[in-house]
């Protein structure tokens, strides 16, 4: 497994940043986001094979790194986390039209209503 490190630059970031982070996200098998538009990934995957799947996202003047990196450095500031990659919660048989959906908790108790305090 390799550790990627990610880093960006977005001309109208209002436009594509959602979508870059979830690319960035289902990359590898665990991703960090130690600044703003610094990311690392882990993966069985090429920095050719990154940049390909994001460069769909960027804009002419957008700014993309993709960078092996060592699993040492030192970070100011900040702090590094590391997040598994997002499974879905179930998964859906093709070829069944039932989908399952999580169990809703019964309804709590109804509350006593509390006299209102006079006021005067």
């Amino acid at each position: 497994m390799r550790t990627f490190m990610i880093s960006y630059d977005l001309s109208r970031p209002e436009r594509t940043k959602h979508a870059m982070a979830t690319a960035i996200m289902s990359l590898g098998s665990s991703w960090a986001r130690p600044l703003e538009h610094t990311w690392y990934v882990r993966g069985e995957t090429t920095e050719s094979e990154i940049e390909a799947r994001l460069a769909a996202l960027l804009d002419d003047e957008d700014g993309l790194i993709v960078q092996t990196v060592a699993e040492t450095g030192v970070l100011t500031n900040t702090q590094l986390r590391w997040f598994r990659q997002r499974r879905p919660a179930f998964e859906l048989d093709a070829s069944s039209n039932v989908v399952a959906f999580p169990s809703v908790p019964a309804s709590p108790s109804p509350q006593p209503e509390l006299p209102l305090a006079a006021t005067g």
